[in-house]
């Protein structure tokens, strides 16, 4: 047995599929069902397609319901359950947040004021999406509401394309979509899966490493986007009470049973901030987290065993 990996982009992101196969093309085979299945995902939630079921939802805003598949209305469904553990910090609908006042980039030099920044996310509340599980539809109350799934969608999809590969009888692999991973039982050299915890302030650098065979992990750091305003850092996060990014974590790591879970918890703990972030985690059955804040100090959740590189 042998260990085959193919890396491409998909969902806007780069996916690394790894399987533990008996040769190349039975690798390449079940490479090749895993990419059909984020693909037919990708399809189904994408919002650069106007003709996708999520773009449909969006365009029939305050005008009618939409009829859609079941696992689109079940992946809504269990996104508003986890708005209402996370007290709204996770929200699906802050697709409709005016993206022209953040843009991230060098020439972003001052925040927007607080009004306007308020303003911008008057249409984000998960309490607005009205679902009937009669006829599996969906309706946006507000018009101009907009939902999307960034913050769930490729730990779906990583969830989804590990189950078709275990319904194929794959008997390890990992599939690691940007750093959102679900891995599942050992290397071909018999050693679990493991993955390292990035360095915040050097991203190609690891701090820490964890075991990870029969674990889902995703994470939220603020070295992927952020601006420098006035010497501070601000995360590409944004608070979807107040309109503005979240300050003071450098990087949010989640740890679950259940890719889609782990990635849709990683955001908001951030948002929620350490000590309500913290306290959260610790109530949910096989959920962990660590945390690193700004001046590099780490927090855990309960049952958290750090192993230090070498």
């Amino acid at each position: 047995m042998q260990d085959f990996s193919q890396s491409l982009r998909l969902m806007g992101n780069t996916f690394t599929i790894t399987v533990v196969a008996s040769s190349e093309k039975e690798g390449k085979e079940y490479i090749n069902a895993a990419v059909a299945e984020i693909r037919r995902i990708e399809a189904l939630l994408t919002t650069y397609n106007n003709s996708s079921q999520t773009s449909l939802i969006n365009e029939n805003a305050g005008v009618k319901p939409v009829v859609v598949d079941r696992e689109v209305y079940e992946l809504i469904e269990r996104s508003k359950a986890i708005s209402t553990i996370t007290q709204g910090a996770f929200d699906i609908t802050y697709g409709g947040i005016d993206k022209s006042l953040w843009n991230f980039d060098r020439s972003m030099a001052q925040l927007p004021p607080k009004e306007e920044a308020m303003k911008s996310v008057h249409l984000i509340n998960y309490k607005n999406i009205i679902l009937n599980p009669g006829d599996c539809s969906v309706f946006l109350k507000e018009k101009g509401m907009r939902i999307g799934f960034g913050g769930i969608g490729k730990g779906y999809a990583a969830e989804m394309a590990k189950k078709i590969l275990l319904n194929n009888h794959v008997s390890a692999g990992i599939i690691n979509a940007s750093g959102d991973l679900t891995a599942w039982g050992l290397q071909s050299s018999g050693d679990p899966w493991r993955i390292g915890i990035s360095d915040p302030d050097k991203p190609e650098e690891v701090f820490s490493y964890l075991n990870i065979s029969g674990k889902a992990v995703a994470t939220s750091g603020n070295y992927e986007k952020f601006v420098m305003i006035g010497g501070k850092k601000y995360s590409h996060t944004i608070d979807p009470k107040t309109g503005l990014p979240i300050t003071g974590i450098k990087s949010v790591t989640v740890i679950s049973d259940n890719a889609e879970f782990a990635d849709a918890m990683a955001t908001p703990i951030a948002v929620m901030g350490i000590k309500a972030g913290i306290h959260l985690v610790n109530q949910i059955p096989a959920l962990h987290c660590i945390i690193i804040d700004d001046d590099n100090s780490l927090y855990t959740s309960k049952g958290i065993n750090l192993k230090k590189t070498a």
